[in-house]
């Protein structure tokens, strides 16, 4: 996120001035423009806050180097100024980039809070000490700006909101509530066990499919190399003879000669299927269908859906509170579930059926056809009960449980079937090298 400040005059003269959170600076412009255009504004200016690097000294001491965000270089020397400095330099960064924190950073800080505010300490304390301490420079740095604006009196909320991008929506708007609400720790808490369940699943997921997608691609790349280059070498030797070929020789020597004489055909059957899902996934209607199919993957995307609504039903059961105003914590707890499809269908199928016809959370849910047979019916326990709450948490914590069991043997029969078929192609290998090596000529050749 880019924060942009703009100037403008109205029809009377007066002079207007505001300020904007947007992704990037051209989607922040085109915003802009619609502003003005809307209230027939004149737009003057628009300024990119920026990073500025800084060096100052106090009297006859030794120079301080820094480095502050501003949207000019004069806002800078003129609190520099204030302070009571004597401002020796100020240059604007020339990479104006810092790296979003990896999630293993953020899960930390929101852990470490946890623990913190269980101990009764200050959210104040808590903030001054995470900023003095952290390594990562984007989270600290971001944290010392959201201390800042929140000790100005800022919404919790709306300041949290303005850096998603740094602690991704659903945790932000987790941490901007939970700095408002009556029950902050439960809701650090609750953050807290959200990052790390989504982090250990995506991390076993990349064990259960990117890795052995990995291995078998550098053995077709092995295979590959030993069949279009190192074989034809032998097996074109004996055709020089007119020497015949065994039948596994000479049907090696076939798709050889076949990915030698179409390169293109091949590297655009590898690459095309890469190009086409990246372009998908990035298109809105493109990532919905994709995660719509992830849930009919054989095996894996069961275990993807049953995380999915074991997202959904932790959040649910954080933000629920029975109120007219739970139709909030069940969009929250839809766009949480990291899959574009559940969260279309609870948003445009479950939420307008409840607030346009009544209908209650059970059948609402269940015509938005994304949750299990078993998650409806013990939704629809819990409606009849008056515990959905609880019965949300219990459903996370079984769907927890039986998604962690069976992806470590979805992981252990992968990797033996990868090794199966590691075997396999090295003693195919094997087999035409064995074949190819009891190859003799001809007596009248040998004449």
């Amino acid at each position: 996120m880019v924060e942009l400040r703009f100037n403008a005059i109205k029809t009377n003269g007066q002079t207007l001035t505001g300020t904007m959170n947007v992704p990037n600076f051209r989607e922040g412009k085109k915003k802009i423009a619609l502003l003005a255009e809307k209230h027939n504004l004149k737009l003057n200016k628009i300024e990119k806050k920026s990073s500025f690097l800084y060096k100052v000294r106090r009297g006859t001491e030794k120079p301080i180097s820094g480095e502050q965000s501003a949207f000019t270089k004069e806002e800078v020397t003129r609190a520099l100024t204030k302070m009571g400095y004597q401002v020796v330099s100020v240059k604007k960064k020339l990479i104006d980039y810092v790296p979003k924190p990896p999630a293993q950073e953020v899960l930390s800080f929101v852990k470490i809070s946890t623990e913190l505010l269980e101990q009764k300490l200050p959210y104040s304390e808590i903030m001054t000490l995470l900023v003095n301490d952290l390594e990562n420079k984007a989270l600290r740095e971001t944290l010392k700006q959201i201390n800042n604006e929140m000790k100005k009196g800022a919404d919790s909320q709306a300041t949290y909101m303005k850096y998603e991008s740094v602690f991704g929506k659903f945790t932000a708007y987790m941490l901007g509530l939970a700095a408002k609400s009556g029950n902050m720790t439960e809701i650090y808490k609750a953050t807290a066990k959200f990052l790390e369940r989504r982090m250990e699943f995506k991390k076993s997921l990349r064990s259960a499919l990117i890795t052995p997608m990995v291995t078998l691609f550098v053995l077709f790349l092995a295979v590959f190399f030993y069949v279009g280059y190192i074989f034809p070498e032998t097996a074109k030797l004996f055709l020089k003879f007119d020497i015949p070929l065994p039948p596994m020789t000479a049907a090696t020597l076939d798709i050889s000669d076949f990915l030698l004489g179409n390169p293109l055909l091949i590297l655009f059957i590898l690459i095309a299927p890469i190009v086409a899902f990246v372009m998908a996934y990035k298109n809105d209607k493109g990532r919905l269908w994709i995660d719509k199919m992830m849930f009919k993957i054989p095996i894996v995307g069961s275990l993807i859906h049953k995380t999915t609504i074991e997202v959904f039903c932790r959040v649910f059961y954080t933000l629920y509170t029975g109120s007219a105003e739970s139709i909030e914590p069940i969009r929250i707890a839809a766009e949480a579930s990291d899959n574009k499809y559940c969260e279309h269908q609870i948003k445009t199928v479950s939420i307008p059926l409840m607030l346009k016809k009544g209908v209650g959370l059970t059948d609402a849910l269940a015509a938005s056809n994304v949750l299990t047979e078993t998650a409806l019916s013990r939704f629809h326990s819990g409606e009849e009960t008056g515990t959905i709450k609880n019965t949300a948490l219990q459903l996370a914590n079984y769907y927890e449980s039986e998604t962690v069991f069976r992806l470590k043997n979805i992981i252990e029969m992968i990797q033996v079937s990868i090794a199966m078929v590691i075997m396999i192609v090295m003693i195919a290998l094997t087999l035409v090298s064995a074949e190819t090596a009891t190859i003799s000529p001809k007596p009248t050749i040998m004449k």
